[in-house]
């Protein structure tokens, strides 16, 4: 197994460290006092295509290697889209249900706060959360429901008693 083969990218290296290099240099250096110049010139010509193949083998590996980097970074950005999610998710429901069970609670002194608490501000928050879209109608649609509900408390209020003299 050499470095490449690890799954990091190899380091550039200079001619006596890369293997490649070295067992060609070493290649020269045997066969150059034994076989002269023009003999090595031809060993050297057979050794090319050898070391284009090598490379090519490295290239393949490099691009192999930069795809696995870049999918597996895909894999980590849509995991924690989906915590996003459901943290949103978990969120909405939560506050839904608080909603809901304060509006219960109040409604029989205050039915006009739990209109507030239970009506269209509650599907508008939930849209929020769950769908992660609020419109505009959406916003109309609680603003005249608050409207709504604080006038008509204001004009169903008890009048106050006569004072006891």
């Amino acid at each position: 197994m050499t470095t490449e083969d690890s799954g990091s990218l190899p380091t550039t290296h200079s001619s006596s460290e890369d293997p490649t290099v070295a067992a060609g240099l070493e290649i020269a250096q045997k066969w150059g006092s034994a076989l002269g110049p023009d003999n090595l010139d031809v060993a050297l010509r057979a050794l090319e295509p050898e070391l284009r193949r090598n490379h090519k083998e490295r290239m393949a590996r490099l691009t192999l290697q930069r795809e696995a980097a870049q999918q597996a970074a895909q894999e980590r950005q849509e995991e924690r889209a989906h915590k996003r999610h459901i943290a949103g998710l978990c969120t909405g429901a939560g506050l839904a249900i608080a909603m809901l069970g304060a509006g219960v609670y109040v409604a029989q002194d205050a039915w006009w706060l739990a209109i507030l608490l239970c009506g269209p501000s509650l599907l508008a928050l939930a849209k929020v959360f769950v769908l992660r879209r609020s419109d505009a109608g959406d916003m109309a649609a609680v603003s005249v429901a608050g409207r709504s509900a604080t006038n008509a408390a204001g004009q169903a209020q008890p009048l106050a008693p006569p004072p006891v003299v």
